[in-house]
């Protein structure tokens, strides 16, 4: 096998996504909130295929990667393993539980990008009757998954060397402090976006530079603004690449992170992993869906070079 396997520990799940063509700051109202009752009209509906692990593999797998997925689905899962494995996507280890149904995103999406989501885990609760154990690979990533597999997971890379991406994402609040001390102590690097870095900030009781200095980066996604790779007690700012049109946020922290384990699996340094990954969520930010977008090395190269003055490859 691959020495540059990445090992993605994550969710595979379905994606309903709504579109509210409002905002939902013009109808909650904060001195209301106790008693909150709102109903949001949302003419655009798609059912699409999602989940952090597949979400990270597809681009991951799209760039030239080689992914393993370490997951569960359940009785309505095998049409969507069927499409993994149409792209090339390893799911030997998958579990199909023919008792449960597949995890299940509904994402309802107003105009400024803000989204409120209800997710129902279903066989993701069992994802750590997945084994990671004795598999080589160049990295893991922890990405939000059963609580119990994160953990699992995340000890068994440890305890065979795979260094690993410490992703807690939407299942940070699972975790207490200690649990977070132990998961981020025998991380590699850690990845969360502005949001989960203060919850983890306060949940920790570690800053940010703290956290840094636990692993070999902390990288921190800002949206519009970029994201910072903290490295000890230094931080840099990689910018957001250009965009066109924006259509969905679904999935754009994934595709970043598939394209910063891409990086990383090819030896890079965490700056110009960062960059590659700030490519990949550009390009997914103008597809509807979290899996919909068009990958070709040639394309991500001419982007990479407009947004930062140099090709990441020279094929």
């Amino acid at each position: 096998m691959s020495t540059q396997r990445i090992l993605i520990s994550g969710s595979v799940a379905y994606d309903t996504i709504m579109v509210f063509d409002g905002h939902f700051k013009d109808h909650i109202l904060p001195d209301r909130v106790h008693m909150l009752n709102v109903a949001f009209l949302t003419p655009r509906l798609k059912r699409e295929f999602g989940g952090c692990a597949a979400n990270i593999a597809y681009t991951l797998k799209a760039l030239g990667g080689t992914p393993t997925i370490l997951a569960t689905v359940g009785q309505d899962g095998q049409p969507y393993l069927e499409r993994l494995a149409s792209l090339g996507i390893d799911v030997s280890v998958v579990r199909l539980l023919p008792e449960t149904w597949t995890a299940q995103a509904f994402i309802t999406t107003d105009l400024a990008d803000n989204q409120i989501t209800a997710f129902h885990p279903g066989a993701m609760n069992e994802a750590h009757e997945v084994s990671a154990q004795g598999m080589t690979a160049a990295f893991g990533i922890v990405a939000p998954n059963g609580k119990l597999a994160m953990q699992t997971h995340a000890r068994q890379f440890a305890a065979d060397g795979v260094p690993y991406l410490f992703d807690p994402g939407q299942g940070l609040p699972m975790f207490d402090g200690a649990e977070l001390r132990e998961l981020i102590g025998a991380a590699a690097a850690v990845t969360v976006n502005d949001y989960e870095a203060s919850m983890l900030v306060e949940r920790t009781g570690w800053s940010e530079a703290e956290i840094a200095g636990r692993v070999q980066a902390l990288v921190v996604t800002r949206g519009a603004e970029g994201c910072q790779v903290w490295q000890g007690d230094r931080c840099d700012t990689v910018a957001a690449a250009p965009i066109g049109e924006a259509k969905d946020p679904t999935g754009c922290g994934d595709a970043f992170r598939g394209g910063l384990l891409y990086g990383l699996s090819q030896g890079w340094d965490w700056i110009r992993a960062a960059r590659l990954g700030s490519v990949m969520g550009a390009i997914k930010i103008e597809s509807q869906g979290a899996q919909n977008h068009q990958i070709s090395r040639a394309g991500v190269a001419a982007r990479h070079e407009q947004a930062f003055g140099v090709r990441p490859w020279q094929d």
